[in-house]
C-alpha cells in the first residue's frame, strides 16, 4: 500500500461524491520530476468533466490550495489541474480508454485503485485506509 497525503485523498473524496468514475492515485515521484502523485478520474461527458474540474479548484481553494495551472477545461476532454505536486486527470472516458494514462505509470507498489477501495467499504468489506 502506498502512502498518501491527505491533500491527494481530499482531491479523490471530492471527486467521488461529485460521481467520478474509476478514480485511481498514482505515486509517481521517484519516476518524475514533474509531481510526486497523479489522481486519475473519468467523466460521462464534456459537462460532467467540467463540473468536477470546477469542484476539484473550490473545495482545494477553501482548503487554502490553489491550483497552479489549469488546461483542457474549455473542451473537457482532458483536463489537468496542476496543484504543484499533485497532478489531477479528468477524462472523458473515450480519451480514457485511448490514452490509458494508468498503464504507462503503474507499477507494483505506486499504486491505490480509489474507487474499489470505496466499493468494498460500500459493500461491508474491509479496505485499509492509505497510511
Amino acid at each position: 500500500m502506498i502512502s498518501i497525503p491527505e491533500n491527494v485523498m481530499k482531491i479523490a473524496d471530492v471527486l467521488d461524491n461529485k460521481k467520478a468514475l474509476d478514480i485511481v492515485i498514482l505515486k509517481v515521484d521517484d519516476m518524475t520530476i514533474i509531481s510526486d502523485y497523479f489522481v486519475v478520474a473519468g467523466a460521462n461527458s464534456t459537462t460532467h468533466a467540467q463540473t468536477l474540474s470546477d469542484e476539484v479548484q473550490l473545495k482545494m481553494a477553501d482548503a487554502g490550495e490553489k491550483p497552479v495551472r489549469v488546461e483542457g477545461e474549455r473542451q473537457g476532454r482532458w483536463i489537468v489541474i496542476d496543484f504543484g505536486g499533485v497532478l489531477v486527470h479528468v477524462f472523458h472516458k473515450e480519451e480514457r480508454d485511448f490514452y490509458q494514462l494508468e498503464r504507462l505509470w503503474k507499477v507494483a507498489d505506486n499504486y491505490y485503485d480509489y474507487s474499489s477501495e470505496k466499493l468494498k467499504e460500500s459493500e461491508g468489506g474491509y479496505a485499509a485506509p492509505p497510511s
